[in-house]
C-alpha cells in the first residue's frame, strides 16, 4: 500500500495531464470533494471546464476502471442521464506522470429533495432504468457487495491499525464478529437474490438535480449486488422507500424480499466505513477529514453501534 499516493500530484501535473489531451487549461483549478480519488475542476480556454479524476493507485485494476467507463457509456447510450467520461485519442483511461486519470464534462446541479414524493418517484423510475441496463450482463472485474469486501477486509484493516486502542481490540473483534454472524444469518434467511450491475453508492451526493431533472455522477463504486442497494440510501423512512418503489415498479419488477436486506446492507456499510478510514489513515486527507477516528471515545461508540446493529438484525 502506498502511504501517500498523491504526494506527487501537484497542480502543475494536473494541468499538464489535461493539456496532454489536446486541451488548453487556463490555470483555474478547483479541488472537488473526494477522498478516495483526487478530482479537480479545470478551466479550459474558450471552452467549458472539465472534471479530471486521478484514480487512487492500487485500488482498481485498469480492467475494472475500464468496466466503470464502459458501463457509464452504455447507460448514456440508453439515454439515461449519466455523466460518461470523455474519449481522448480513442481511450477513456489516460496516463500521465505515473497516475491514471480520466476526464468528464462538468455537469452541475443541486441535491434532490428527499422529502418530495414526486422527486422520489422520479428517482425510482430512473434507478429502474439504470438497473434494466445493469441486468444485461455482469461485471467481470469490479467484484460484488460481499463479506470479503464489506466485512472481512475492513475488519482486518481496523485490527491492523494503531487507531484502534489496544484496550478495545478484543471488544471490537467480538462486536464485529457478532455483527458478521448476524448479517450472514439475515442473508441466509432472505435466500438467493438476483445480482446486477449497480451504481453502488447511490446516496444524495451522487445525484444532482437540474431544471430538466436528476442525473447520476460518480460510478467509482459500481459493482454487482441486489437492486435494493441503489434504493435504501435515498429512503429516510418507510414512506420514502414506498415512493421510490412506486416509481421503480412502474418501470421494472422489484423483488420485495430484498427489503429485508436493508438492515444488513446498512450494517455492512457502517462496518466498512470504519475499516476504510483505518486503511487510508496514512493519506494526509484522512486525518484532516476524520479527526474523530483518532479518539478512543469514537471507537467505543463504534463498538456500541456494532452491537446495536447486531441486535436489530437478530
Amino acid at each position: 500500500m502506498i502511504d501517500t499516493p498523491y504526494a506527487n500530484l501537484t497542480p502543475d501535473l494536473v494541468l499538464d495531464a489535461v493539456a496532454a489531451c489536446g486541451l488548453w487549461p487556463d490555470g483555474r483549478l478547483l479541488a472537488l470533494n473526494s477522498y478516495e480519488n483526487r478530482v479537480w475542476q479545470v478551466g479550459i480556454e474558450d471552452e467549458a471546464p472539465v472534471i479530471a479524476k486521478f484514480y487512487r493507485p492500487g485500488r482498481w485494476s485498469d480492467a475494472a476502471i475500464l468496466e466503470e467507463h464502459a458501463f457509464a457509456q452504455e447507460l448514456a447510450a440508453a439515454e439515461l442521464p449519466v455523466v460518461a467520461p470523455r474519449i481522448v485519442g480513442g481511450r477513456t483511461l489516460l496516463h500521465h506522470g505515473g497516475y491514471r486519470y480520466a476526464l468528464w464534462p462538468r455537469r452541475g446541479g443541486r441535491a434532490p429533495s428527499l422529502e418530495s414524493a414526486t422527486q422520489l418517484e422520479w428517482l425510482g423510475r430512473l434507478i429502474a432504468r439504470l438497473h434494466a441496463v445493469g441486468a444485461r450482463e455482469p461485471f467481470a472485474y469490479r467484484g460484488a457487495l460481499d463479506r470479503a469486501s464489506m466485512i472481512e477486509r475492513p475488519m482486518q484493516a481496523v485490527l491492523d491499525s494503531a487507531l484502534l486502542p489496544g484496550t478495545q481490540r478484543e471488544r471490537y473483534r467480538a462486536a464485529a464478529s457478532r455483527l458478521d454472524a448476524a448479517i450472514a444469518a439475515r442473508l441466509e434467511a432472505v435466500g438467493p437474490v438476483r445480482r446486477l450491475r449497480l451504481h453502488g453508492d447511490c446516496h444524495p451526493g451522487n445525484l444532482l438535480w437540474t431544471d430538466e431533472g436528476p442525473h447520476f455522477v460518480d460510478l467509482d463504486d459500481a459493482r454487482m449486488g441486489p437492486a435494493v442497494q441503489d434504493l435504501w440510501m435515498l429512503a429516510h423512512d418507510e414512506a420514502a422507500m414506498q415512493s421510490l418503489l412506486d416509481g421503480y415498479t412502474s418501470m421494472r419488477d422489484f423483488d420485495y424480499a430484498e427489503l429485508a436486506l436493508v438492515p444488513a446492507l446498512r450494517a455492512m456499510r457502517q462496518l466498512h466505513h470504519a475499516g476504510w478510514i483505518a486503511a487510508r489513515w496514512h493519506d494526509p486527507a484522512f486525518p484532516a477529514a476524520f479527526p474523530f477516528a483518532a479518539e478512543a471515545a469514537w471507537w467505543e461508540q463504534h463498538i456500541t453501534d456494532l452491537h446495536e446493529l447486531a441486535d436489530e438484525l437478530a
